[in-house]
C-alpha cells in the first residue's frame, strides 16, 4: 500500500481494463508491461517478464573481467539525449469520479523544468482507473528519464558470465571512478582475515569502508574493512565462507556511490565472447515515486570538474609579536583534482563592509596576519582549472575585547554555590575570570583589591565551611580572551537552606570518621579485669585528682588525648568537681583542639553546673534501629535540627527553605509567604491584594472603587445603527443584531428604557405632502416582541411653500420598552433592531432617543414586599 495523495493510501499498482479489439501479442504484451513497470525480457529460452524495482546485487564486475577492445576500452558508457529527458508529463486514465471518461492528471517537475526547460510527454495510462496511480505513473517516467541516463556495454567471456537478461550488476570500473575500486584476490589469510589484492588501493581517512567479495554460493557479500596493513593488503570482518583465491573484489567507499546497472540485453558473438548491455538502475527510484522520499544522489566517480562546495569552515584567532593571526581551515565531501581555493576576507558589514585582501591556495588552510581590531567575513569557494567557481561558504569571526556575560546563573548547593556566566552570542575563544567577595563590592575598580580570585574558566564552583546557609555572597566575573577583558558582571547568591538535605549531608560525613565508628561500636567488656576496677576505685579514694594522657608525634604533628577528673577547693571553702576530656592535634605548627567538659561549682553563692562542648563540628546521633542521621549539627556558628518542637520561639527573623524562600519575617515586620492559609481574623492598615477569591460574604463600610468587575453585576451597552441603505422604492432600512453573552455563573436581568423613534422630513422638502413613515421592530431570538410604526407628514394644500426646517415628532410613536430574565446557563440572547423608512417628498431619516440595554444581576435580597 502506498500514499493515495489524498491522505489515504492505495494499492502501489492495480489493472481494470478490457480488451475490445485484436492487436498483435507484442504490442499487448507492452501494454501490461507498462502498467506494471515491467519490461519483457528472452532470457534464451522462454519471454519472462522483469519489474523495475529494487533487487539484489547477482555480480559484480571489474576491469579484469571484461574484454578490452582495440582501443584498450572496458567499459564503453553512452547517456540519454537532452530532448528525451522529460519534465513534464501530461497521463491520460479513465476516471470514475468524471463518469468512466478520460481524464487527463498533469504531473511536473519544478527543478528539472528550472534546469532543462519544460519538455512535455503525453502518454496514456494502460487499464489505470486511479488518479494517484495516474500521477505516479508519470512520475515514474520523468524519475527514469532523470535518474537513469546512462548504458553500459561491455564484453565478457563465457565463463565469466554469471547473469541473465533483468538482473541488477554492479559495476566496478577503476578508469570511470578516478580509483582502484575492483580487482581480483591474490591470496587469503584465514587466520588473520587478511586478503592480499592484486593491485594498491587507497582508502579515505574517514567513514566505514566496505568489500564486496563472491562467497561459497556464488553469491556476492559485503563486509566491513577493519585495517589496511598495506597498500595492496586489507584486513575484514567476518571473512565470508567460500572466498577463493582468483575472486572477485569490490571496492565500496563512503565517498562514492555504488555504480549499479539492470541488464537488458546478451547476444553471443561470434568469437565465442557475449555482449552485455545495461542501463543505469537507481534502487532508490521507487522510494521516490510512491512515498515521496528525497535523497542527494553520491558521484559515483572522483574524476569531476565540477567544483565541491566548501564545508566545516573555522577561523582560529591567534596573537604573536603583538599581532593577531587567523588560520582558517575547511574541507570538501570530495576530491576534484586540480581545484583551487579562492578567499575573500572583508571587514565591517553590510554598507561599512570593505575588502582587506583576497588569496588562492591549492590546499585546505590558509593563514592572514597582521590583522587590526575588528569584525570580519570570510568566505572561501572552490574553482575548477576552467575557472569554474563552486559554492561559496562563509563564517564571521571578531578581533575584539569580549563582550560581557549577559548573566551568571547561581546553583546553590550544600555549602556551596556554582556560578555559570552566560553570553549573549556563543564564541568558543571566550573564557571567565571568577572572582569571590563575602560583601558586596560598591565599585567595580575595587574588584581586583577587594575580591578573591579565583581563576578561568566556563564554570566555578566555591565551597567550603565558611559558605554558609542564609548568607549572602558575591561573584564577579568577566569575559576574557586573547584580545583583552570586559567588565565585570555581578551576581549574588547564597548556599542552598535545605535542612533536610544537609542533615543527610552531616550523616554521611559523620558517618565516616573515625570517632563516628568509634562510638557506634559496642564495648567489649570481657577485656577488663576486677583488679582495675579496684585499683582506680582505690585512686579516687586517695586523690582528689586523676590525669591520664595519651600522645603520639609522627614527623610535624602530634596528636594528645586528656582525660581529667578533679575535686578541688576554692577560696570560699566550696567544693567544685570536673570532668575534662581534651583531643588535640598540632600539625604544621597549629593546633586543632576538640573536648569536653563537665562541672559543678558555687557562682554568687549557688551551686552551678555545666556541660561545655568545643568542636568545630558538634552533632547528635541516636543509634535506635541502626540510625544514622544526626538529630541535629552544629558547625560553623550555624545550628542544623530534623524535626524541632518548640513551645515558644523568639526569632528576629525566620526564613524558609527554598531558593527564593517561600516564607519570610524580616526584623521589621515584613512578612513574605508565597502561599498562606489564614483561617483566622486579619487586621491590616493598608496593602495590595492579587487575585484574591471572597468566598463568603464581605462588608465594606468605606468607599469601594473597581476600575473592573469581572463579574459584570450591571452592564449597560448602547446601540448603534448603520446608516440608512435602499431597501425598495421610496423605502430604506438599516438593522443591528447584540448578543449578550453567556458567560456568568449567575442569573441575570435585561433591561431595555423606553426608546421613542420618528422619520425626518428635512428642510426645504415639499410642504404640500412630503410624508415620512418610521417602523421599528424588535427580534429577542428571531421571535418579534415589537413592531409599531410612527408616520410624520406636512399637509396636502395647494400653494404650499417648502418646509422652513427639520422636522421629527417622536412623541407620536408608541415607545418601546423590554425586560426579560437571562438565567445562567441557558445560552447567549440575540437582540436585533430594525428600522424601516418609507418617504415621499423629502429624503429617507430617522431619529431615535437612543437605544441602550442593561444587564444586571437577578436578586431578590434586599426587597419586602406586604
Amino acid at each position: 500500500m502506498v500514499p493515495d495523495g489524498f491522505g489515504g493510501t492505495e494499492p502501489r499498482m492495480t489493472f481494470n481494463a478490457y480488451l475490445a479489439q485484436q492487436r498483435k501479442a507484442w504490442d499487448v504484451l507492452s501494454d501490461f508491461c507498462s502498467a506494471m513497470r515491467c519490461m519483457p525480457v528472452w532470457n534464451g529460452q522462454a519471454l519472462t517478464f522483469v519489474q523495475d524495482r529494487p533487487s539484489d546485487v547477482v555480480w559484480p564486475y571489474t576491469n579484469s573481467d571484461v574484454v578490452v577492445d582495440d582501443n584498450g576500452v572496458g567499459f564503453r558508457y553512452s547517456f540519454s539525449a537532452l530532448k528525451d529527458r522529460h519534465t513534464a508529463v501530461e497521463v491520460n486514465y479513465t476516471d470514475p469520479q468524471n463518469g468512466w471518461q478520460t481524464s487527463t492528471e498533469l504531473v511536473e517537475d519544478p527543478d528539472a523544468i528550472l534546469r532543462y526547460g519544460r519538455n512535455l510527454l503525453k502518454m496514456d495510462a494502460f487499464g489505470c482507473t486511479s488518479r494517484g496511480q495516474a500521477h505516479r505513473a508519470g512520475l515514474w517516467v520523468i524519475k527514469t528519464e532523470l535518474l537513469e541516463t546512462q548504458t553500459v556495454d561491455f564484453t565478457l567471456g563465457s565463463q565469466g558470465l554469471r547473469h541473465t537478461p533483468g538482473d541488477i550488476i554492479e559495476i566496478c570500473d577503476n578508469d570511470y571512478a578516478g580509483t582502484l575500486t575492483g580487482g581480483r584476490i591474490l591470496s587469503i589469510d584465514a587466520a588473520t582475515r587478511t586478503l592480499t589484492l592484486d593491485r594498491e588501493v587507497t582508502l579515505p581517512e574517514t567513514g566505514t569502508s566496505a568489500v564486496n567479495l563472491i562467497n561459497g554460493s556464488g553469491k556476492p557479500v559485503s563486509v566491513d574493512i577493519t585495517a589496511h596493513p598495506a597498500p595492496d593488503r586489507i584486513q575484514v570482518s567476518p571473512l565470508p565462507d567460500g572466498v577463493e583465491t582468483y575472486g572477485v573484489w569490490g571496492l565500496k567507499m563512503p565517498g562514492l556511490r555504488r555504480r549499479l546497472f539492470r541488464c537488458v540485453a546478451i547476444r553471443e558473438n561470434t568469437d565465442g565472447t557475449f555482449a552485455v548491455t545495461a542501463v543505469q538502475h537507481v534502487p532508490e527510484k521507487e522510494a521516490i515515486v510512491d512515498n515521496g522520499a528525497r535523497f542527494e544522489p553520491q558521484s559515483g566517480t572522483l574524476n569531476s570538474v565540477i567544483p565541491p562546495a566548501v564545508q566545516h569552515l573555522t577561523v582560529e584567532v591567534s596573537a604573536a609579536d603583538s599581532q593577531y593571526l587567523a588560520l582558517a581551515k575547511w574541507d570538501t565531501p570530495r576530491v576534484v583534482k586540480g581545484v583551487r581555493f579562492s578567499l575573500r576576507l572583508t571587514s565591517g558589514s553590510g554598507e561599512n563592509s570593505r575588502l582587506l585582501t583576497t588569496a588562492i591556495t591549492a590546499g585546505t588552510e590558509h593563514r592572514f596576519s597582521g590583522l587590526p581590531l575588528g569584525e570580519y567575513t570570510l568566505t572561501v569557494r572552490a574553482i575548477n582549472s576552467y575557472g569554474r567557481q563552486g559554492e561559496p561558504a562563509t563564517t564571521t569571526f571578531r578581533i575584539n575585547a569580549p563582550a560581557a556575560p549577559a548573566g551568571v546563573e547561581l546553583t546553590p548547593g550544600y555549602f556551596q554555590i556554582t556560578a555559570v556566566p552566560k553570553l549573549t552570542i556563543y564564541d568558543p575563544t571566550v573564557q571567565f575570570e571568577f572572582w569571590f567577595s563575602e560583601a558586596k563590592i560598591a565599585d567595580a575598580a575595587q574588584v581586583e583589591t577587594s575580591a578573591r580570585y579565583l581563576g578561568t574558566g566556563s564554570q566555578w564552583s566555591v565551597s567550603g565551611p565558611h559558605i554558609k546557609p542564609g548568607k549572602d555572597f558575591w561573584f564577579y566575573v568577566r569575559s576574557v580572551n586573547l584580545v583583552g577583558k570586559s567588565a565585570f558582571v555581578e551576581a549574588s547568591g547564597r548556599a542552598s537552606n535545605d535542612a533536610a538535605g544537609y542533615l543527610e549531608l552531616f550523616r554521611e560525613k559523620i558517618g565516616k570518621t573515625h570517632l563516628a565508628e568509634a562510638l557506634w561500636a559496642e564495648i567489649d567488656n570481657s577485656q577488663l579485669k576486677d583488679e582495675m576496677a579496684e585499683m582506680q576505685t582505690t585512686i579516687t579514694e586517695t586523690r582528689n585528682e586523676i590525669t591520664q594522657t595519651v600522645s603520639k608525634t609522627l614527623e610535624d604533628q602530634s596528636a594528645t588525648i586528656q582525660q581529667i577528673q578533679r575535686v578541688q577547693k576554692d577560696t570560699n571553702d566550696d567544693l567544685a568537681a570536673l570532668y575534662m576530656l581534651k583531643v588535640q592535634k598540632t600539625k604544621n605548627g597549629i593546633p586543632y583542639v576538640a573536648g569536653i567538659g563537665a562541672g559543678i561549682e558555687d557562682t554568687d553563692g549557688q551551686p552551678l553546673s555545666n556541660i561545655l562542648l568545643l568542636a568545630d563540628r558538634i552533632a547528635m546521633i541516636n543509634p535506635e534501629d541502626g540510625n544514622t542521621t544526626p538529630l541535629f549539627v552544629a558547625q560553623g556558628n550555624q545550628l542544623f535540627m530534623n524535626d524541632v518542637f518548640l513551645k515558644r520561639l523568639f526569632a528576629v527573623s525566620i526564613t524558609s527553605s527554598g531558593n527564593p524562600p517561600t516564607f519570610s519575617l524580616t526584623p521589621e515586620g515584613r512578612l513574605t509567604a508565597r502561599n498562606a492559609d489564614i483561617s483566622g481574623h486579619i487586621s491590616a492598615n493598608s496593602g495590595t491584594l492579587n487575585n484574591v477569591v471572597i468566598a463568603e460574604n464581605c462588608t465594606i463600610k468605606g468607599t469601594l472603587r473597581a476600575e473592573n468587575i469581572i463579574g459584570d453585576v450591571v452592564k449597560t451597552h448602547n446601540v448603534s445603527l448603520p446608516d440608512l441603505r435602499a431597501a425598495g422604492e421610496h423605502r430604506h432600512a438599516t438593522e443591528r443584531t447584540v448578543t449578550v453573552i453567556d458567560d456568568q455563573s449567575f442569573d441575570r436581568n435585561i433591561v431595555i428604557p423606553p426608546v421613542f423613534y420618528s422619520g425626518i422630513i428635512y428642510k426645504g422638502s415639499d410642504g404640500d405632502g412630503a410624508t415620512s413613515i418610521c417602523t421599528l421592530t424588535v427580534s429577542v431570538n428571531d421571535r418579534v416582541v415589537f413592531s409599531k410604526t410612527s408616520s410624520i407628514g406636512t399637509r396636502r394644500t395647494s400653494g404650499g411653500y417648502p418646509v422652513q426646517e427639520d422636522t421629527i415628532y417622536p412623541g407620536s410613536s408608541t415607545p418601546f420598552s423590554y425586560f426579560m430574565r437571562m438565567a445562567s446557563g441557558g445560552g447567549d440572547v440575540r437582540i436585533k433592531f430594525r428600522i424601516e423608512v418609507i418617504y415621499y417628498g423629502t429624503a429617507p431619516g430617522f431619529m431615535t432617543t437612543g437605544i441602550q440595554i442593561t444587564t444586571m444581576k437577578a436578586s431578590a435580597s434586599g426587597f419586602v414586599e406586604s
